[in-house]
Order: structure tokens, then C-alpha cells, then sequence
């Protein structure tokens, strides 16, 4: 942020906080200059996500102490760190003969993400493709391509699946189908432990062995509800 930047943050603070506002001049330009100093690296807003002024009101909703701009630059720093851990480096198009401009390019492809201007590059799984006809009626004809012997020794390995295979075995409404309000997990994917950092974003860790409550509810009114309709 430049200071004119600066200048328009602050007066916004200053409406939602009245105990932001300097009437001194050389109080608020004292203050303008500290936060300038501190938050010179940190953008006002990018084209992803990120907005100081929504960080700002969310601080001083849930806050009961004045906002301070480490409260503005904890959260940036966390955002380039989770937009850096979902980026895959692409191939750069520059000679790979040319370490420089290879190098060059890998770096401004990772601060480009990290900085909220433009999204990170993650690999696609294939979904689709050209399958042996001979397969598909093999696997049409066991049921599945691993074996049940198989599948019993990597139950301990897979949980979560393990668990869903013997829900819908059982009748019982599969979890997995529906996505999770609370943990963001899509369809097909397992719940996660989800936990609150201080600056009051949300991440995941390891993924859960049973889906959360909600989920489970969910599905089981998805399923009361085809049964109805059928």
C-alpha cells in the first residue's frame, strides 16, 4: 500500500472505531507513517480474496482492543503461505538452457500467486480416457478390480473408505456423497479436523475416519428424500 492507501484504510478504521481517529495533526501523521512502515509490502486488495478493509472489520467485530497493523499483515502473511502450498510450479516456457530467464520465470510465476494476482497452478487428476473394452466388462464381471482378500488387509489403511464401503453394504446413506458444510470436504472426499488460526482463517489437517455429524445428516435426508420421490 502507498500512503494514499494508507490514508483511505485508516479512514475507514476510523468509522468503524472511533478510537482510531487522531484530530492531532502530528498524531495522525505520526500514525500514518507507522503504518506505512509496517505495511508498505501489503496490498489493499488483490484480485483473490484478499481485502485489508475486510480483515480490518472483521479484527474490530470480534475484538475488543484496537486494531493494530500487525493485525492487518499476520493475516497477509498467512495468505500468501496458503496460496504457496496449493501452487504447483508449471513448466516454465523459457529455454531451460537459459537459467536465468528459467529461474526469472519461476519466480515471478510464485510471487505473482503469493502476492493474490493470479491463482495458483495445481494438477488436474485425469478423469477420462480410453479404456480397454476387454476390462471394462472383466470389471463388470468381479464387481471390482481389488480382490475381496485384498481389500479386508488395506481396510486398516482406509479407513474412511473401509467405513463407507460398509455403510452403503449395510443400506445405510453414504456420508461421502454429499459435501460437508462444516469442514468444506467435497463430494467423495473424507471430512478433515478443521481448526480456527487467531487471525480467524480456517484450515485443515488430517482427514477424519468418520464424516462430521452434519454431513451425516445431510445425506440421510438426501436419502429419505429419493425414497420419497422414487
Amino acid at each position: 500500500m502507498d500512503r494514499r492507501e494508507i490514508a483511505a484504510l485508516l479512514a475507514y478504521i476510523g468509522r468503524l472505531d472511533p478510537r482510531m481517529i487522531r484530530t492531532n495533526e502530528n498524531e495522525a501523521r505520526d500514525q500514518l507513517a507507522q503504518w506505512y512502515e509496517l505495511l508498505e509490502d501489503v496490498p489493499l486488495a488483490t484480485p483473490y480474496g484478499w481485502d485489508a478493509c475486510v480483515v480490518a472489520r472483521r479484527h474490530i467485530r470480534v475484538s475488543p482492543y484496537q486494531i493494530l497493523p500487525a493485525d492487518i499483515a499476520r493475516p497477509w502473511e498467512t495468505y500468501k503461505r496458503d496460496r504457496l502450498h496449493r501452487h504447483t510450479d508449471p513448466t516454465p516456457v523459457a529455454n531451460p538452457d537459459d537459467q536465468a530467464a528459467w529461474t526469472a520465470e519461476l519466480v515471478g510465476t510464485r510471487r505473482a500467486v503469493a502476492t493474490g494476482t493470479a491463482q495458483p497452478v495445481v494438477y488436474r487428476q485425469l478423469t477420462a480416457g480410453r479404456t480397454n473394452p476387454r476390462l471394462k466388462a472383466r470389471l463388470e464381471q468381479v464387481g471390482s478390480c481389488i480382490p475381496p482378500e485384498a481389500r479386508a488387509a488395506l481396510a486398516p489403511f482406509r479407513r474412511a473408505r473401509a467405513a463407507r464401503e460398509e455403510a452403503l453394504a449395510q443400506g445405510r446413506p453414504d456420508a461421502l456423497s454429499v459435501p460437508c458444510d462444516w469442514c468444506e470436504a467435497p463430494v467423495g472426499e473424507p471430512c478433515r479436523r478443521r481448526r480456527i488460526d487467531p487471525d480467524g482463517f480456517a484450515r485443515g489437517s488430517a482427514p477424519r475416519e468418520e464424516p462430521h455429524p452434519g454431513r451425516k445428516d445431510l445425506a440421510a435426508a438426501r436419502q429419505r428424500h429419493q425414497t420419497a420421490t422414487a
